[in-house]
Formats: structure tokens, sequence, C-alpha cells
């Protein structure tokens, strides 16, 4: 051993800057954390405070709630000077069982005042991580969608429709050329279900099962997406700043909450509000839009319930009570809603109209012997149309209502007149659909039983309701009016064999003789009420898929079979920018715009001849120069083939 006793120290001015991040991190890694052993533990906050007498009673309350998602192996609930501290704290066997308890129990309502807020206990360190000082997120940038309405430039003003079909394989966007029509834009796999335009005919709705997507500009470029799996329905607001999308498929929100009906905001793609709706019970739309889009409301229990945009609160925070509420409806373009009550006991059945956000009663119309009630409102909102389904007698058999003695009238509500007066039409046979003329004062309903079905014809003057005829042993179950109003469509699908009447109601006169498209599933007008596309769905009937087109005289255009046809649906148009004094000066000067617009048709339609002409001649010297490619073949091997075949005979030339 050395005498020398070396020296190891640190000289006095050294500094040690090495951290142990930096000099052992593997091993740092690997250092126990202090929620390592809380996994399965979780926090449950804003449980009710309460002192010793009542702690029994709220601990019972808890594990019933809790006890669903796992086994419990200790329960704590912090008490200070007698009192809980408003949380608690439960261990799981696991902590599988303790996310599911987060999941499920995150936003429970335990009562008006306490909603609970659940979290892992490792979750403290996501928490303590948060900054004091709070950054905004950095604005995405803008997207250009390029002009949503560049079909409306189109010269000639042609309406685009879309088609699925090969089995819902392909989707096309066509152009309605008269009698044809040329693709816009054709995809496969566009959407797995199908596809829907919005109320203006900005965007195009495509179905998948993660959600559903918008598509628009004249490429048809992504324009927005929503996740939400398992999407049945959608619907739009009518200002299309909103869109609205049902699934069965429950998901939950960020507090917990369970959500089969979700709004979003159509610019951002943000969820504005979510809905929980049972799927057996719903009738869609579970949301209802007034005209305007600032409101919407849906049907509850002995309410209806009116949420204000673009908040999505509740209006005035509170439910509209209705004890027993059946079904309502908005008014086209005023905020009014209309709503019918079934009879109670000695209580009549009612309707009522009530003015939307001062929730005044404008008018409360009492009915009796009431089985049923239909609310059609006209387009315009100058009136509504009630079918009310009335009983001669009803009993109670094995606790279902019977009725006998059935009749049936209509109460017009004059809504935009002073008190809102009624005029009702009776009818004694069974009414099989009732649909209003979208641009007039008439209306129309199906009544009888085949095979004596009648189809009848009113009009509303400023005294009184005056019947304009009746079409007797009609075969139809269906009416489609034109958006332009005046003629109307008598159809019979489906079990009907699709049998068509061309109705004009200027002179009530049929246009032309009952025309067939067999088995026919849909009637679809196009915006502007020229034509009209007559269809057999594959969706529902598996043979003859395919679409007819007509114009609005009944003379048809041309037949269109497709291999697995599904749907077709026009491109709608947004309303007018013409005043009514420019429509009036229109109608006036319509003798010199005819001449015009004749010239401009024999000119399409010669071009249009030219143009068919043009096509056949080159098929036809397609043909002749394969032909000759044939013969000139065949020629070369003649003496080979006789050959082969030791034969004499001579070979055919073709």
């Amino acid at each position: 051993m050395s005498d020398i006793d070396e020296n190891f120290s640190d000289p006095e001015d050294y500094v040690d800057n090495i951290t142990d991040e930096e000099l052992v991190p593997d091993i740092l890694k690997q250092q126990p954390k202090p929620s390592d052993s809380f996994e399965s533990v979780i926090v449950c906050d804003n449980i009710p405070s309460v002192g010793s007498e009542k702690l029994e009673k709220l601990q019972n309350v808890l594990k019933r709630i809790f006890c669903k998602f796992g086994t419990i192996v200790t329960e704590h609930i912090p008490i200070e000077n007698g009192q809980t501290k408003g949380y608690m704290f439960l261990e799981y066997s696991s902590l599988n069982e303790a996310k599911e308890a987060v999941r499920a129990a995150n936003g429970h309502r335990l009562d008006k005042n306490h909603v609970f807020a659940v979290n892992l206990f490792s979750d403290f360190e996501k928490y303590l991580n948060v900054p004091d000082e709070w950054t905004p997120p950095e604005p995405a940038p803008y997207k250009d969608p390029g002009n949503l309405q560049y079909w409306l430039l189109n010269k000639e003003c042609l309406d685009q429709f879309s088609v699925i079909y090969e089995r819902g394989e392909k989707t096309s966007i066509m152009l309605n050329k008269a009698p044809e029509f040329s693709c816009v834009e054709e995809r496969k796999h566009w959407t797995e279900t199908y596809v829907k335009w919005s109320p203006l005919g900005s965007y195009l709705l495509t179905c998948h099962q993660k959600g559903v997507a918008l598509w628009g500009g004249e490429h048809f470029r992504q324009i927005q997406r929503f996740s939400h799996i398992g999407v049945h329905f959608v619907d739009f607001s009518p200002c299309e700043r909103y869109l609205v999308t049902f699934s069965p498929v429950i998901s939950r929100s960020d507090t917990g909450v369970a959500e089969s009906v979700i709004v979003w905001d159509v610019q951002t793609g943000a969820k504005k509000r979510g809905f929980a709706v049972d799927g057996p019970s719903l009738n869609w739309p579970a949301l209802k839009w007034s005209s305007d889009g600032n409101y919407f409301a849906r049907l509850q229990s002995d309410a209806i319930s009116v949420y204000e945009l673009p908040s999505c609160g509740l209006l005035d925070k509170k439910s509209l009570k209705v004890p027993g509420v059946r079904e309502f409806e908005w008014s086209p373009d005023q905020n009014i809603i209309s709503y019918w009550v079934p009879e109670v006991d000695a209580c009549p059945a009612r309707v009522s109209l009530i003015e939307i956000p001062s929730r005044n009663e404008l008018r409360i119309r009492n009915l009796f012997n009431v089985a049923d009630c239909k609310l059609h409102w006209q387009k315009s909102g100058n009136h509504l149309c009630v079918k009310v389904d009335r009983y001669g007698k009803k009993k109670l058999e094995n606790n279902e209502v019977k009725y006998s003695g059935m009749y049936y009238n209509f109460e017009i509500f004059h809504v935009k007149k002073k008190q809102v007066p009624i005029d009702t039409v009776e009818c004694k046979e069974v009414v099989n659909a009732f649909a209003w003329e979208p641009v007039g004062s008439k209306f129309a309903f199906i009544h009888g039983e085949s095979p004596r079905i009648s189809v009848s014809f009113y009009k509303i003057g400023d005294e009184k309701i005056t019947q304009l005829k009746t079409l007797e042993k009609r075969a139809c179950n269906s009416l489609f009016w034109c958006p332009t109003g005046q003629f109307v469509i008598l159809a019979g699908l489906r079990s009907m064999n699709g049998i068509l009447e061309f109705v004009d109601t200027s002179d009530m006169t049929v246009m032309t003789t009952p025309q067939e498209h067999f088995m026919c599933t849909d009637v679809e007008w196009d915006p502007t009420g020229r034509y009209v596309a007559t269809a057999v769905s594959y969706w529902g009937h598996k043979m003859d898929n395919g679409f007819w087109l007509w114009n609005f005289q009944g003379r048809q255009i041309s037949k269109n079979p497709m291999d697995g046809f599904c749907q077709l649906l026009w491109r709608p148009r947004p309303p007018t920018l013409l005043t009514a004094k420019n429509i009036k000066e229109v109608r006036k000067n319509m003798k010199e715009y005819s001449k015009i617009f004749e010239k401009q048709d024999q000119k399409a339609q010669s071009k249009a001849s030219k143009d068919v002409l043009d096509k056949r001649k080159k098929m036809m010297d397609d043909f002749n120069h394969y032909r000759q490619q044939v013969q000139k073949v065949i020629d070369q091997q003649k003496m080979e083939r006789m050959a082969l075949r030791n034969s004499k005979f001579q070979y055919l030339c073709l």
C-alpha cells in the first residue's frame, strides 16, 4: 500500500452541471410514479354535501350507481366538520372497470343541482401539467371551396341530378339536356348508402360507416366531413348553416352524455349539440326547423322544446308545456308552431297556433270525436290544413281503442288573415293522400277505396272554398304537384303498377291518356317544373330498374334502363332573385321571349339532329373498317383453312 493517500475530491471551484436525466435516463424511466398504485381508483366530484345523519343514505345511492360498472374494492368519502366535502374515491378491482365507470358515469345527473364529474385518479398528473396561461389555438388555414353555385351560371339554365346505380357501386351527377343527358361527374363507392342534396343545392351529402361528407364546387371536392358512426338519417336546416345526423349507435359526448342525434355547424364542422333519442320510437325528422333557420324544436313527453341558434340553448331556458301533445309542425315562412293534442276524457282534442319566441297563442280550435289528426302547411304559409279523422263510436277491446263510423274533414286555417278564420271541407270516404299546390291556392286529396278511388280538387277564394272537380275511378295512391303549380300527376305507385295521369288544373283536363311505368316506385319533379322523372328503384323492386323522363304534359322523352338503379334526385335551386314586379313584367312580355326561345330550341334541335347523324355515320364507318380488316384476315387464311379441311369447297366471304 502506498504511503501517499490519493485525493478523489472535486476541486473547490468545480461545478456539477450534469443532471440525473442525462446520467441515468434508462433507470429514471423505470422510476415508480405516485399514481402507479392508483390506476383502478376513480374520483367522483359534485356529489351532495350532507351531514352524518344522511351519510349512510348517500352511500347506498352512490353504490347503486357505481356497482353496475364492476366490483368496488374500497370507497372513501372525505368528511370535514361533520359534512362530506362533495367528492369521493372509489377503487375497482381492475383498470377496465374503472375506465368503464368514468365513461358511463361522467356527466350523470343525480338531480338538478348535482352532475357528476368522474375521472381516473391517475389523471391528476395530466391536470397538473396544464399551463397557467391559456394559449389560443392557431386558426386553421382558409380553404376556398370554390363557387358552390357554379351550375346556376349555365347559359341554357340546365338542371343537374344525381343517380346511384349498379346496386350502389356507382354515383353520377348528370346534366339534363333533354332528350339526352351528359355525365358531369362519376365516382365509384362515392357513398355507402344514399346521397342527399342540401335545400339550396350548394352541397351533395354522402353517407359512410364512419360519418357523412359534404361535396361541392365545380369538381365536387370535399368541403366538410362529420364523424358520426352508423348514420341512418340526415337533415339540413333551410338556410344550410346546420346539419342534423341520427345514428342508432349511441355515442358519448365529452361529458359522457349519450347522443344519437347531433347538430353540426356546416361551415366549421363543429358539433353544436347532441340529443339522446330512442331509435325504435324515432319519428324523423327528430328536430324540426323554423323557416329562417334561427330555431329548431323537438317533441318530448308533454312538451315541445324550442332551441335558439347559434347557441343551441333552450329558448327562455324552459320548454313549452303541452300535456299530451301528439305532433307539431313549423310554418314554412313564419316562426309559428302548429300542434295538436288528442282528446282526454271529457276534454276535446285541440289544434293550436303559437308564435315564437313570444309564445303568444294565435288561434285555438277545439275538435270533438277525434281519432287522429295530420298537419299540412301550404308552402307559402298562407294556409294550414288539419286533416281530422273522426269517429261515430269507440270502444275498448283488449286494451286497444276501436273506432267505428269513421268520417273525415279538413280544417283550413287562413293564417295570414285577421283573427285566423277557419273553413271546413267534409269527406265521408276514407282519405288516402292530401297535397297542397306549391304555388297557388288549390289543394287535392285522394279518397275512397279500390275500385272506386276518386281525386277531388278545391280552390281557396277570397270568401269561400269552392270545389273545382272530382275525377272518379282513378288508379292512384299518390299526388305529385309541379313545383310551379297548376300541373299535378296522379300516380299509382308500387302495387298499382305505375299508372300515371297528368292533369292541368287550370281547366281540369287530363292532358294525355293514362301512361304506365310498370312497378314505378318514385316520382321526382325537376326544380323548374318542366320535366319529371319516374323510376323503379332496386331498393324497392329488383327488376326493370331505371328511370324514364317526361315533360310536364305527360309526353315521354326518354327511357333509361340502368343495372341496379337505386336513386335519382334533382339538384334544388335557390329562390329566384326576381321581385314580384320583375316576374309580372316577364309574364307580360312572354310572347316576345317565347320567339327567342323557339329559335334557340330549333337551333338546338337541328344541332342535335346533326350530332345524331354524325354519330351514326361514324358508327357505320367504324363497322365497315372493322369488316374490311376481318375480311383481309379471312382471305389470308383461306388456303390454309382449305388445306386443313382437305376440302375443295369454296370458302365463303363475309
